[in-house]
């Protein structure tokens, strides 16, 4: 792979079968997104207006207040906290602690081991929004709760997780989207998602290789398929950087390439949602581009079976 220096930052010569080369060089490179961020028509039917798709086009993302009710919210809630005391969920596969702690940080798959929430997959509030983006079916890719609780709850660096499902999950190009559903208020001060807007229409490729069975500690805390310092200042200066903050049973909706992140919690406050990634059955996964294996099915699904 031949890196080549451009007027303001590395660019890569793709390989032959892959538009995303990363983990492969030693060198850091920014790619032109050769794909369309909205897949579907702005007329087609489904929630979101023409003005919302337009703005997740040039932004990446698009924030929808009071998607759930303040019913759903309460139920939601004790939901979350059910799962996270279930000695049966904890002592499965699909639940992460804190690194530091023995707080769950997540539980991955949830809508299989939930019923309440397999039902919000199917919501149309949710899957309409997911279907007009990637103007197709859809099926999910992966679900999970994010739990971040006061005083400890551990932040994620920036990345963008469409580097990381094409590295270790195959997925060939970027036509998946996000769904974080806000169950507590976002304030900027207890670990909010952030974004940078614009962000999305820049792949930036990672160093270093993926070691085996690397989902056993990145999901902890992720290393290798996160950006170096430079690039992520090059992307800060280029776009800024947005917050999601608001009240609880507010969902964003945001690009797969979005680079994003979030801090610790080190308020009394916590901050919790639900995860949901769509992507389009046509956007199949295949073997990993930079990963010995594909990781398990609970964090990366092989079945595209559509959502109905």
């Amino acid at each position: 792979m031949t890196a080549l220096v451009g007027n303001d930052e590395p660019r890569l010569v793709r390989g032959a079968g892959d538009r995303y080369p990363t983990r492969v060089s030693n060198t850091p490179a920014f790619i032109d997104r050769a794909e369309p961020t909205v897949w579907g028509s702005r007329a087609s039917a489904g929630m979101f207006g023409a003005q919302e798709l337009e703005a997740h086009e040039r932004d990446g993302f698009v924030q929808v207040p009071g998607l759930l009710t303040a019913d759903e919210i309460v139920e939601y809630q004790a939901e979350l906290d059910r799962l996270a005391h279930d000695p049966e969920v904890r002592a499965d596969e699909r639940c992460i602690v804190e690194k530091s702690s023995d707080e769950v940080r997540s539980i991955f798959e949830v809508h299989r081991i939930s019923e309440a929430i397999g039902r919000l997959v199917r919501d149309e509030r949710v899957l309409s929004r997911a279907r007009q983006i990637l103007g197709s079916d859809v099926y999910v890719h992966q679900s999970r709760i994010n739990y971040k609780p006061g005083l400890g709850g551990g932040g994620f660096f920036w990345h963008s997780d469409f580097e990381t499902w094409h590295a270790e999950d195959g997925m060939p190009s970027p036509r998946a989207v996000s769904c974080s559903i806000s169950l507590t208020d976002n304030h900027p001060f207890n670990g909010c998602l952030m974004i940078m807007p614009g962000s999305h229409r820049t792949f930036v490729s990672c160093v270093g290789e993926t070691p085996e069975d690397y989902h056993l500690t990145s999901l902890k805390e992720q290393e290798i398929g996160t950006p170096d310092a430079e690039s992520i200042s090059k992307l800060a200066q280029r776009h800024g950087i947005a917050m999601m903050t608001g009240e609880a049973g507010g969902a964003t909706f945001f690009d797969s390439n979005c680079m994003h992140g979030s801090g610790d919690n080190i308020t009394p406050y916590p901050r919790s949602n639900i995860f949901l990634v769509f992507n389009s059955v046509e956007n199949e996964c295949v073997a990993p581009f930079s990963a010995p294996r594909p990781r398990p099915s609970h964090i990366a699904a092989r079945d595209r079976s559509p959502v109905r």
